[in-house]
């Protein structure tokens, strides 16, 4: 596509967007004189949908009329309140509705799918993440094999290639092939939150299995942003949060992954509790514990509702529009930022996202030479909202449900002043 570095054209791109109109389904935070940020940090929360309000209200006044009875009596009973949400995510994912299933948070969740399938032995017990892995999924690991009676050096890097700054599949490959004996795990960032890659899970899940280790993915920057079709990966798990690309609240419940080949495996070793037991069963105390099938089978305790309740409203948005739509307009506008970032002409700045838009989701990491976080503030100041993430990056994320090509256009010419 043949952009243009101009106010005018960014308007024009607007006005051919067929999902412009959706900006108007958010609060968009204002400046001090009314005018909108602008809001680049759907990678680490999303805005909240005006319908979010409404659709809390509703639980708030189910509870204040029914009292318990809402389980049953509620315009949404809610004793099965988690299952409105499941086909919508499903979707968002690529997955089969046995496969998903929302509940608890996303390194809470990791742990529970590590119990089932992170089953180390004397000789296979070894996990692979990436070298800059999002924290939270590196202490995890490290806990889970301290917790195993094994050590940090058991955790195999998977490091970018001197001088770059993304990952090569083919270093994986070879990790695999030369200590696959010794590998219980591969537990990957399905896109990177550093760098914004999208790595192809597909082939992970095939370079994992050719070794017999298990491979899980952590999509918290994907869900939402990109279409990993978890299903026809077959990658054997994925866990990711709701509260940036899915716009359901800070801190809200995530969601969880597991292959249809494990659906019916009710000996796999788990944490129980009450929800994920037989549910014509569940409300006879006396029963002895009986798994459900998919998914569900890793529940383990009723769910908050009110976070259901914000992140029915966010998929419901998600539904009416559809991921196809959304990816082509993310892809249109993340190339149109691209393009503008690129036009600045600097020696001192350069994007470390890939070119390829479909190893990206919408968000593009920008490095500063010799920059620190006063540059970040600058921009805050200016009252554009971005993630810096040391030592020298930006990481912005234009979302295609509520950012326009105007606000990519008028953060750059910002940005640029400001170099």
């Amino acid at each position: 596509m043949q952009y243009q570095n101009s106010l005018a054209y960014a308007k024009q791109l607007d006005a051919a967007d067929k999902l412009s109109y959706l900006r108007n389904r958010f609060l968009i935070p204002k400046d001090k004189e009314g005018n909108d940020w602008l809001y680049f940090t759907g990678n680490s929360l999303g805005l909240q949908p005006k319908s979010t309000k409404n659709y809390i209200n509703q639980e708030l006044e189910d509870w204040a009329n029914f009292g318990v009875e809402g389980h049953f009596e509620a315009k949404n009973p809610w004793v099965n309140y988690h299952e409105y949400l499941t086909d919508k995510m499903a979707k968002i994912v690529g997955a089969k509705p046995i496969e998903v299933v929302v509940m608890n948070t996303l390194t809470t969740n990791l742990h529970l799918l590590m119990v089932s399938f992170y089953r180390p032995t004397k000789t296979k017990y070894k996990i692979v993440i990436e070298s800059d892995a999002f924290p939270s999924d590196r202490y995890a690991v490290q806990s889970q094999l301290k917790f195993h009676g094994f050590s940090e050096d058991d955790l195999i890097e998977w490091k970018p290639r001197k001088g770059k700054e993304l990952l090569n599949i083919k270093d994986l490959e070879t990790i695999v092939a030369k200590q696959g004996d010794e590998i219980a795990l591969l537990l990957i960032g399905g896109v990177n939150y550093y760098t914004g890659q999208f790595l192809d899970l597909k082939k992970i899940a095939e370079i994992g299995h050719s070794q017999d280790c298990i491979v899980g993915i952590d999509l918290a920057h994907g869900a939402g942003n990109i279409q990993p079709n978890l299903h026809d990966s077959g990658v054997d798990f994925a866990a990711w949060c709701t509260y940036k690309y899915l716009n359901s609240g800070p801190g809200s419940l995530a969601g969880l992954f597991v292959h249809e080949k494990h659906s019916k495996n009710k000996e796999l070793p788990r944490f129980a509790g009450w929800w994920n037991h037989n549910k014509a069963t569940r409300f006879n105390m006396r029963q002895p514990f009986d798994v459900m099938q998919g998914a569900e089978g890793w529940q383990l305790s009723n769910p908050p509702i009110l976070s259901m309740a914000a992140i029915k409203a966010s998929l419901d948005l998600f539904d009416e529009v559809g991921m196809d739509a959304l990816r082509e307009k993310s892809e249109k506008l993340t190339g149109y930022f691209e393009f503008l970032i690129n036009e600045i002409n600097s020696d001192d700045i350069k994007i470390i996202t890939p070119k390829n838009p479909k190893e990206r989701g919408c968000q593009l990491s920008i490095q500063v030479k010799n920059a620190n976080k006063s540059l970040h503030k600058k921009l805050t100041q200016n009252n554009i909202i971005t993630d810096w993430r040391e030592p020298d990056v930006i990481r912005c994320a234009p979302v295609p449900m509520y950012n326009s090509f105007e606000d990519v256009y008028r953060m750059v010419e910002i940005l640029k002043g400001l170099l």
